[in-house]
C-alpha cells in the first residue's frame, strides 16, 4: 500500500465516483474523514479498490481515530454477483494449527455455521471480511463476551448459558476440539483458502448451488412474492426452503431436474457457431420471457438438434432488448442414462486442442500429468474446446484460489504455483503428449471425434459404469418415484385403447 499514492477527498460518493474512474491497475488509496462511533470525534477512513490474486476484486475500507485508538477494517465486493452459490466445509482437526491460519474472505450475504456447537453467525453478525479461521472464531467469542457483565445483572441464566458455551466456543478456537467450519453465501463471493491448490484438499470440500426465491429476494433480485413461501411459527428458514422446493417440484421430479440442468453457460454466437458444425435445427421456436437481471419482457428461442455419436440436445438462448442481457443454455435430451460415462482423452498434437468438448455440471475433469482434478460443479456446464477448456481451468483457478502470491505466502508454496502455471502453459503448447479424463456420472459429457467413424479415433476411450448409491444421493436419483406418472400414462393408454375399440 505504500507505493500507492494518497488521494483526499470529501465523502465517501466521492471515493466511489473516483474509484469507478481510475484505472483498477494503478488505484491509488483514498483517505475521507468520518465519524469515530467511540469517542464520536473525527477520524480517518481509507478506501482501496485491489484485486486479490486468484479471487476477485475486492473494496478494502479501514478506519482509524487518533483521539482514542479505535480501529475497523472491511472488505466489499466490487464485481457482480455469481451465477450460483457457494457452500464450503472445512473440517478443522484438534491440534492442526495450520487449519487455523487459513485465510477466509466472507461476504456481507454469507453465513458461518459449526454443527458440532449447533452455532451460527448470521450475515448481519459480521459484515464482510478477509480474516482467518481462527479470526472469525474470536470475533466471534469477543461479540458473546462482551455485554456478559450487563447479563449477567439482568438475567443471570441466560449469562450463564452463554459462560458455558464461551467454553466450547474457546475449546474449538484454540484447537482443543476438533469441529466443522461451513461457509455458505448464496452470492457466491466468499472464500476458503486452499492451500494444496490445485490439488483437491482432503479436509475441504465445495459445493456450488441453485439460488431459492428466498435467497434471490435477500440478494436484491426481483422475485415473483407467489413462489416465496413464509415461514410458520417455530418453523427454520432451512424447513421453509425445504417446503419452498416440495410445493415447485412436481412429485417424483427430483431426479429429471438433475438430468435435465442445464449443462452449458456460454455466448449464443459461440454455441451456435459450435453446434451448427453438426447439423442445423429443423424449426426454431420463439416465445415470450422475462430478462433474469432486469425483469423487463425478452424473447426466447429454442431448437433441437443431435449431435453424432452423442445424444439429442436442446438449446434454448435469450436476449434482453433493454439491457443488454444475454443467457444460453444447452439441456441434454431423452431419458437419464443408466449408467455413468468416463471420456478419455490422449492429447498428441495441436489438432487435438481444437476437438469440441461439451462438460456438463455434473462432469469432473481431471489431468493426471499436472495432478490437477476439478470436482463436478466447479466450472459449470460450458460448450468448448479442448484448449479453452484448459484456459477456462486456469482462469477459473486464478479467480477462486485465492492470497497465492500475499506477502505472506512463504517460497515453496509460490514456487508450486508458478510451476503449476509453467507446466499448464507446456501442455498448451504440445511439448508433450498429455491426457483429458472427464467423468460423468450422467453421461451429459462429449469430446469430438477427430475421424469421421468415431470407433477410427484410437486416440478417444469411452468406459461406462455403474453410479455408486452415494452419486444416485447426490443427484436425487434415489429419491425418484415415477409410479404416478407410471399410472397416468397407463391409464391413458387403456382409454386409447377402449376409444379404439368402439
Amino acid at each position: 500500500m505504500e507505493s500507492n499514492k494518497e488521494k483526499l477527498v470529501d465523502d465517501v460518493g466521492s471515493v466511489v465516483e473516483a474509484i469507478s474512474a481510475d484505472d483498477e491497475n494503478a488505484a491509488p488509496l483514498y483517505q475521507v474523514e468520518s465519524l469515530c462511533m467511540r469517542c464520536t470525534q473525527n477520524g480517518t477512513t481509507r478506501f482501496l479498490l485491489t484485486s486479490i490474486p486468484h479471487f476477485r476484486k475486492v473494496l478494502l475500507s479501514a478506519f482509524e481515530c487518533p483521539h482514542c485508538g479505535e480501529r475497523n477494517n472491511e472488505v466489499q465486493f466490487a464485481g457482480e454477483i455469481q451465477p450460483r452459490g457457494c457452500n464450503y466445509r472445512l473440517e478443522v482437526q484438534s491440534g492442526d494449527e495450520k487449519m487455523f491460519t487459513r485465510q477466509v474472505v466472507k461476504s456481507e450475504s454469507a453465513t458461518i455455521k459449526i454443527p458440532e456447537l449447533d452455532f451460527e453467525i448470521p450475515p448481519e453478525a459480521q459484515r464482510g471480511s478477509l480474516s482467518t479461521v481462527e479470526g472469525i472464531l474470536v470475533r466471534a467469542i469477543d461479540g458473546l463476551q462482551a455485554l456478559q457483565e450487563e447479563r449477567k445483572k439482568v438475567d443471570p441464566q441466560t449469562a450463564e448459558a452463554i459462560d458455558q458455551f464461551l467454553l466450547k466456543l474457546r475449546a474449538c478456537a484454540t484447537g482443543e476440539s476438533p469441529f466443522t467450519f461451513i461457509l455458505d453465501d448464496p452470492a457466491g463471493n466468499s472464500f476458503i483458502e486452499n492451500p494444496f491448490a490445485p490439488s483437491p484438499d482432503p479436509s475441504l470440500s465445495i459445493k456450488f448451488y441453485d439460488r431459492t426465491p428466498e435467497q434471490q429476494a435477500l440478494l436484491g433480485y426481483l422475485v415473483d412474492s407467489s413462489q416465496i413461501i413464509e415461514p410458520t411459527a417455530g418453523a427454520s428458514m432451512e424447513e421453509a426452503s425445504n417446503a419452498a422446493n416440495q410445493i415447485r417440484q412436481a412429485h417424483g421430479s427430483v431426479g429429471a431436474v438433475a438430468g435435465q440442468r442445464a449443462i452449458a453457460q456460454s455466448n449464443s454466437a459461440e454455441m451456435a457457431e459450435a453446434l451448427f458444425r453438426y447439423s442445423a435445427p429443423e424449426e426454431v421456436m420463439t416465445f415470450p420471457s422475462t430478462c433474469g437481471a432486469c425483469a423487463i419482457k425478452c424473447e426466447t428461442r429454442m431448437f433441437v438438434t443431435r449431435i453424432p455419436y452423442f445424444q439429442e440436445v436442446i438449446v434454448m438462448a435469450s436476449t434482453c432488448d433493454a439491457c443488454g442481457y444475454r443467457n444460453s443454455e444447452l439441456k441434454p435430451g431423452g431419458r437419464i442414462p443408466e449408467k455413468g460415462k468416463r471420456i478419455i482423452l490422449r492429447v498428441k498434437n495441436i489438432n487435438d486442442l481444437s476437438r469440441d468438448v461439451i462438460k456438463s455440471d455434473t462432469a469432473s475433469v481431471r489431468v493426471p500429468e499436472l495432478d490437477l482434478e476439478l470436482a463436478s460443479g466447479t466450472l459449470g456446464g460450458i460448450v468448448t474446446t479442448v484448449e479453452g477448456l484448459i484456459t477456462k481451468i486456469s482462469e477459473s483457478l486464478e479467480r477462486v484460489h485465492g492470497f497465492t502470491f500475499g506477502d505472506s505466502l512463504d517460497d515453496s508454496k509460490k514456487n508450486k504455483w508458478l510451476d503449476f502455471k509453467a507446466r499448464l502453459s507446456k501442455i498448451l503448447s504440445m511439448a508433450e503428449p498429455w491426457t483429458l479424463i472427464l467423468d460423468d456420472a450422467l453421461a451429459n459429457s462429449f469430446i469430438a471425434p477427430a475421424t469421421d467413424d468415431i470407433k477410427d479415433d484410437h486416440q478417444l476411450m469411452f468406459e461406462e459404469y455403474e453410479r455408486s448409491w452415494e452419486q444416485n444421493e447426490e443427484l436425487g436419483l434415489n429419491d425418484m418415484d415415477t409410479s404416478s406418472a407410471d399410472a397416468a400414462y397407463n391409464s391413458t393408454g387403456v382409454m386409447s385403447m377402449q376409444k379404439t375399440e368402439e
